[in-house]
């Protein structure tokens, strides 16, 4: 081999990290969905340290209109808190759940993974097809595993996209039992009928709900 011919080591030489981060912004600007770091890892070249990179990215986007921000297991560039107003238009007509869909999507959100006979009986009243359908058709919930249990029956668990909608990395970060009784959001005590004494010292144990998670 000549000397003077260049080595082909040069010609996959691991980027600087400030290229790194133009990399990572490329592609965070080109996608909608949240990615992981192991589908960044693939798209970018041999050598790059995609956690530093992410790490200097979300630093730099910190004090922007835009953020870099961790959705379960994936990241995603989103309009920064306080401006979402400026992305709304005024002819778009908010679609609000029934009592029934957001009674059910918090007992998914707060339970999961829960089946619809558990939803029933934390409830204290039967679940519609319809509303389940609802809750699907959003794509804030979906099917889990099927619980080994006589039946089989399907459970349901938030998605990447609720939590996405509701700025939230994992439904660790959902409002603690007590918070919400603070902001007046929950009744000290449940309707008659709709929920047993046992369970709802289930619910004021906070330890009991961080397990629901692990």
């Amino acid at each position: 081999m000549d000397k003077d011919e260049p080595q082909l080591e040069s010609l996959f030489e691991t980027p600087n990290i400030l290229e790194q981060e133009r990399m990572l912004e490329a592609v965070l600007f080109s996608i909608n969905e949240p990615i992981t770091k192991q589908q960044l890892e693939k798209r970018m070249p041999i050598g790059c340290d995609v956690s530093e990179a992410l790490i200097a990215l979300k630093n730099r986007y910190a004090d922007r209109g835009v953020n870099l921000v961790r959705v379960s297991d994936g990241y995603a560039l989103r309009t920064a808190p306080g401006l979402g107003y400026l992305m709304q238009k005024e002819s778009i007509e908010t679609r609000k759940l029934s009592r029934a869909a957001i009674e059910t999507l918090a007992i998914i959100a707060y339970h999961q993974p829960v089946t619809r006979s558990e939803i029933e009986e934390i409830r204290g009243v039967s679940v519609s097809s319809g509303t389940i359908d609802i809750l699907l058709e959003l794509e804030w919930i979906k099917l889990g595993r099927r619980r080994q249990t006589p039946g089989r029956p399907v459970t349901f668990i938030v998605t990447q996209m609720f939590l996405d909608h509701f700025g939230m990395e994992s439904p660790k970060d959902l409002p603690g039992i007590k918070e919400l009784r603070d902001a007046g959001l929950l009744d000290n005590r449940p309707p008659p009928g709709t929920i047993t004494e046992t369970y709802n010292e289930e619910l004021l144990d906070e330890d009991h709900q961080d397990d629901m998670f692990e």
